[in-house]
């Protein structure tokens, strides 16, 4: 059997010129050929080592930082590049907001081949860190230790991981500790349970073998009311241990009484969804948020925007670009559990709120009752299914569609009953840009594109929301 041979590993020094619309950087070398280099800084020079090369591209391994780029800044975490949770913790918040702007721009371009006007500054956060108002932490049964922990000769407990997935690999946690993207008192709790597993010898959670008791840890928490909820996900104990685990966990807001809302769900699926059947709970069953002065609740796994810092300004841009009035009909589809549609209610005639996720409506009606709002009707319904359709087509037709899908975008389906009826407006936002784009792309048929925001619900990463403003052509 012959064995392969082994490819000559290949370096170069380049000088990195931008940002990437998947938050990598880009450079090109001496032949003008593209390289992708993750974790570089608009400016650097550096030493790489290049992989993975292709007709018209390569992705490289950064080695040295020979000369660092003046937007570069020291990384506030300790973790960064290892976990999964972060990829621009190097670069100066303000070239952050810069580089979100440059991939809206670049998208609608190169993707939508739409003309634009002028897109606007992006909307900064108001935090730049402990801005999540969930996090989703998983347990496993390998830890990823990095080659400096390695090199390090400690000893490590290798068999046990309780923190964040390495990027790229469903199968290995990185032990984190501390978490600069939550809010402080989640990372106390993090500690806590470190301390716990380690001291019961707990197992994790392996998704190839379906065994280990622990799964996730999911924490909630609100800027408005202050409070966190903490939603422990398990396997079915099968030792004194994992029994042990589960009588502290009972008493866990005892100890930590920042917890206003614990539970203990079990999972018995092979789906890696942090989700499952509530066996235990102490304190309600929701924690309670504000957005333009309308409560919502929020149960142990609905949907909700994840940055409560930045959606006051957010949803105001929204509302003020679909330019409201007390005659018009609106349709809000993927509603969610209402976060646009109440503040659209504010100011219209009628809304209709559409929405797959079936807890999400629930929620979306409960809000309704609690924020005495009468001009809503909500339903759940796929809008990616060709019985959509029918659906729409027996309500009130809309003068301004407010359109908020999920990363994948809009069916063309649904795109192209859009064109059909034609609103005179459509606030398209998204949280993939790439297929906004190509969704607008579609829309201009019957439609100009007036308005493009680019917003900052996730600082700290590449990703970017976007505000699209279409008007209905002149005839």
């Amino acid at each position: 059997m012959s064995k392969k041979k082994l490819q000559e590993r290949v370096y170069e020094t380049l000088s990195i010129q931008s940002m990437g619309n998947e938050g990598v950087s880009v450079a090109r070398n001496e032949e003008g050929i593209v390289r992708f280099l993750k974790y570089g800084a608009p400016g650097d020079i550096v030493h790489a080592e290049i992989r993975q090369k292709r007709k018209k591209f390569a992705e490289g391994i950064i080695q040295q930082i020979i000369e660092p780029s003046p937007d570069r800044i020291e990384p506030r975490c300790e973790y960064f590049t290892h976990c999964g949770g972060c990829s621009w913790q190097h670069l100066h918040y303000e070239q952050q907001l810069h580089w979100k702007k440059q991939i809206v721009e670049d998208v609608c371009t190169r993707i939508g081949k739409f003309p634009i006007p002028k897109i606007e500054d992006t909307l900064p956060s108001p935090r730049q860190f402990n801005y999540r108002n969930k996090m989703e932490f998983s347990f496993g049964s390998s830890a990823w230790l990095t080659e400096e922990q390695i090199a390090s000769n400690e000893e490590f407990r290798k068999g046990f991981a309780f923190g964040l997935h390495v990027p790229g690999r469903f199968d290995k946690i990185m032990n984190i500790e501390q978490c600069h993207l939550q809010c402080t008192d989640g990372n106390v709790l993090l500690s806590a349970i470190h301390a716990k597993a380690h001291e019961l010898e707990l197992s994790g959670y392996d998704p190839r073998s379906h065994e280990g008791f622990l799964r996730s840890l999911l924490i909630r928490s609100s800027k408005h009311s202050s409070e966190i909820m903490a939603i422990l996900i398990t396997q079915e104990p099968n030792s004194e241990h994992d029994e042990s685990f589960i009588t502290w966990w009972h008493t866990i807001r005892s100890t930590f009484p920042f917890i206003t809302s614990a539970l203990h769900c079990i999972n018995l699926s092979w789906s890696p969804m942090a989700q499952g059947e509530i066996v235990f709970s102490d304190g309600p069953l929701y924690i309670t948020e504000s957005i333009l002065d309308i409560k919502y609740t929020i149960s142990p796994f609905s949907f909700f925007q994840t940055n409560s810092y930045q959606l006051d300004q957010f949803v105001d841009r929204i509302i003020d670009q679909a330019q409201i009035d007390s005659s018009a009909h609106v349709w809000d589809l993927y509603c969610g559990a209402g976060t646009i549609t109440f503040p659209a209610a504010k100011k219209a005639h009628s809304v209709i709120g559409i929405e797959l996720s079936e807890s999400s409506i629930v929620n979306a009606k409960h809000n309704q009752l609690l924020n005495d709002i009468h001009n809503c009707e909500f339903f759940t319904h796929d809008l990616h299914i060709a019985s959509a359709i029918e659906l729409l087509k027996s309500l009130k037709q809309p003068d301004i569609i407010i359109i908020d899908p999920p990363r994948a975008g809009v069916h063309e389906t649904l795109l192209r009953h859009m064109l059909e009826i034609s609103p005179k407006r459509i606030v398209y936002v998204s949280c993939n840009p790439s297929t906004q784009a190509r969704d607008i792309a579609i829309l201009s048929e019957k439609y100009e594109v007036t308005s493009m925001i680019p917003v900052d619900m996730f600082p700290q990463t590449a990703h970017v929301e976007s505000i699209g403003t279409l008007e209905l052509k002149s005839l």
